[in-house]
């Protein structure tokens, strides 16, 4: 009776093990909200196997604007959040969206444009005297509109130069609501002049006979961060699976790694975790 009992709570042990066993597997993985242009230049295909290989925990990218983004993490979907809007940033940490935000990398926005350089814009690195004479000329300029971190910081330099994009859209000002490589592909065909992070840039297959236009001010200074959702806010969060790609992404190998991606043998982003 008792060998029969013994063997039938060992069965069961080994049933509920073989369970619990793949589902516990499958648990080892985190969800990161973060932007377009980290995920359409490769630079995650580089890093994350890195990271993976070194702790088994699969990272889950969810790739949209900036703005997106942030509104996806402050509703508890991820666990971490990789974005580049520092403001924005700031403000999902003070409202207890997210535990501390570190700065991760950088690189830079420019303006590319075609040859016919309708505007006389090309070779300058004073971006808003450029967009300036952008909206002066009537120049198309196409826009993500998508209150991504590229189209928050097109707003700011716009209105800098006191130009009211609102009441110019649908006309020389063109919305796409759509990610950094769709609204290069729909500028680039409509001749129209685009804000673009460097990184996509240099990944874009389809420039054509596009070049850069406007480059070198440091007001187009683009800064990425990174923050871990806050667990006592979104009890679903994977704090402790969150916080190791976290430290990893700020620690010397991390850095190395974001250091190490190259495209065409360009540096696409500069590790600056501190």
């Amino acid at each position: 009776m008792f060998r029969r009992s013994f063997l039938g709570f060992a069965a069961a042990g080994l049933l509920a093990l073989g369970l619990a066993g793949p589902a516990a597997a499958q648990e080892d993985f985190i969800v990161v909200q973060s932007t377009t242009s980290t995920q359409n230049s490769g630079l995650f295909d580089h890093i994350l196997p890195i990271f993976t290989d070194k702790t088994g925990i699969e990272v889950r990218v969810v790739a949209v604007g900036t703005g997106q983004a942030i509104k996806n993490a402050a509703n508890g979907d991820g666990d971490v959040l990789f974005v580049h809007a520092k403001p924005a940033e700031e403000k999902f940490v003070a409202d207890g969206q997210g535990v501390s935000r570190s700065d991760v990398m950088y690189n830079d926005f420019v303006i590319v444009g075609p040859p016919a350089d309708p505007a006389g814009v090309a070779g300058m690195s004073d971006a808003v005297a450029a967009l300036t004479m952008i909206a002066e000329t009537e120049a198309p300029f196409a826009s993500r509109g998508d209150d991504s971190g590229t189209h928050k910081a097109e707003l700011g330099l716009w209105a800098e130069a006191g130009v009211d994009v609102g009441a110019a859209s649908g006309g020389w000002y063109r919305e796409t609501g759509s990610g950094m490589g769709a609204t290069l592909n729909t500028g680039t065909g409509m001749g129209a002049y685009i804000m673009t992070d460097r990184a996509t840039w240099i990944s874009f297959g389809n420039k054509g006979d596009y070049q850069i236009a406007i480059e070198g001010d440091e007001k187009m200074f683009n800064q990425y961060g990174i923050i871990l959702v806050n667990p006592e806010k979104h009890p679903n969060v994977k704090a402790d699976l969150g916080q190791q790609f976290v430290d990893w992404v700020l620690s010397d190998e991390g850095q190395e790694a974001i250091a190490s991606y190259k495209v065409d043998g360009q540096q696409l982003f500069f590790p600056n975790a501190q």
